[in-house]
């Protein structure tokens, strides 16, 4: 039978890539339920997230009881998937964990390719994952019919926003397990204020290169911005497959002197780099980029997608209509324009992350989660 819910439990945690605010997500959820007394081991794709990766598991590997394992795991489905799971399982049988938690698409698969088991309990985030395709297009039927046959695979469904989940039951359908909603958290140290740089540009970006966090067009908004006469400046921080295309983007439209790409860099970092933070993306479920920065006070304006409605709340002037460079424009000009307002709005976001968008919170949520679905199967 599964270990006795009072018990420590045994939790192996899975992930495709290893980077991004899934990866963060997992790291902070795996040395919370360290401390807590339960045995914890991650699993992660060995082909993505390079040295930062592999940094950041070497620093938590002595925290986990379970270890840390890499496997090759690619994006898109692969023939060597078969070898892939093999391998997966084999460390599962090794392990043998009360829970077995899939992060994102492939890892939820994986998780859930596993058979029944009266000794342990199949758990699922999409964190975006295979709903980030439209259902009417190959690709997406195709994940959706996937995601519902493997939905009657699951013990518990854990999702970080009630948008993922209200997404996740409109495309895919009804889960017959568990279903808990438990907000992203951060930690107290992300409350402290961050200073801002002598050198600050007017926005700062923080986050991935990809087409769905919407970079391009945070840089096209600021070209709208430069030719109504209004001089802006932009710092990108980060990185991904998108890094030429936006480099070569930002020549294309005559941006050297007002778009700098700083590379990769800690999100506290990169918040001191621009004065107000703008989040353009097309689609996102809770990231954590949001909250991170909300904890910090930082002036702030987001796309209205996603879970990002649920952490502004009431604070709706911060956010734009997504995919619109002139939406966005037009946002970043009332935010410049309305400083002291933009300031007072921080603030109050600060209170709001304080208080409902912990990471003790979200911790204490997904064991609690855990040790219903335990009792249940």
């Amino acid at each position: 039978m599964v270990a006795k819910t009072d018990k420590p439990l045994r939790i192996l945690h899975a992930v495709r890539a290893p980077v991004g605010g899934i990866f963060r997500h997992i790291i902070d959820l795996a040395n919370g339920q360290a401390e807590r007394g339960h045995e914890v081991g991650i699993i992660a794709d060995s082909l993505t997230g390079g040295d930062r990766a592999a940094a950041a598991l070497a620093e938590i590997a002595p925290r986990l009881t379970l270890g840390v394992h890499r496997l090759p795991i690619r994006r898109e489905p692969h023939p060597t998937d078969v070898i892939a799971w093999r391998q997966f399982m084999r460390l599962v049988r090794q392990l043998e964990p009360d829970v077995l938690h899939g992060h994102g698409a492939k890892a939820g698969a994986f998780v859930r390719l596993k058979a029944k088991s009266n000794n342990t309990i199949r758990v699922y985030t999409p964190h975006g994952g295979s709903l980030h395709y439209p259902p009417d297009t190959l690709k997406g039927a195709f994940y959706a019919r996937l995601e519902r046959w493997l939905m009657e695979r699951t013990e518990l469904f854990l999702f970080e926003s009630a948008f993922a989940r209200d997404t996740f039951q409109r495309v895919i359908g009804k889960p017959t397990g568990l279903v808990n909603c438990v907000f992203n958290g951060v930690t107290a140290a992300e409350f402290d204020p961050v200073k801002l740089a002598d050198d600050a540009t007017d926005l700062a970006y923080v986050g991935e290169f990809r087409h769905i966090k919407g970079a391009d067009l945070l840089i096209d908004a600021v070209a709208r911005l430069r030719a109504e006469g209004r001089p802006v400046t932009l710092t990108l921080g980060g990185d991904g497959e998108e890094t030429e295309a936006l480099k070569a983007q930002v020549q294309r439209l005559g941006l050297t002197d007002a778009v700098r790409l700083i590379g990769h860099v800690k999100a506290r970092h990169g918040f001191s780099q621009g004065r107000l933070l703008v989040v353009p993306s097309r689609g996102d479920s809770m990231p954590y980029v949001v909250i991170e920065a909300g904890a910090a006070g930082i002036p702030m304006i987001a796309a209205r997608i996603g879970g990002i409605p649920e952490i502004f709340d009431t604070h709706t002037d911060a956010m734009f209509t997504p995919a619109s460079a002139v939406a966005m424009a037009n946002a970043i000009a009332a935010s410049l324009d309305h400083r002291e307002a933009t300031l007072r709005r921080a603030q109050a976001l600060r209170q709001r992350i304080f208080l409902h968008f912990s990471q003790n919170a979200m911790v204490d949520g997904i064991i609690e989660g855990y040790r219903r679905a335990i009792a249940r199967h």
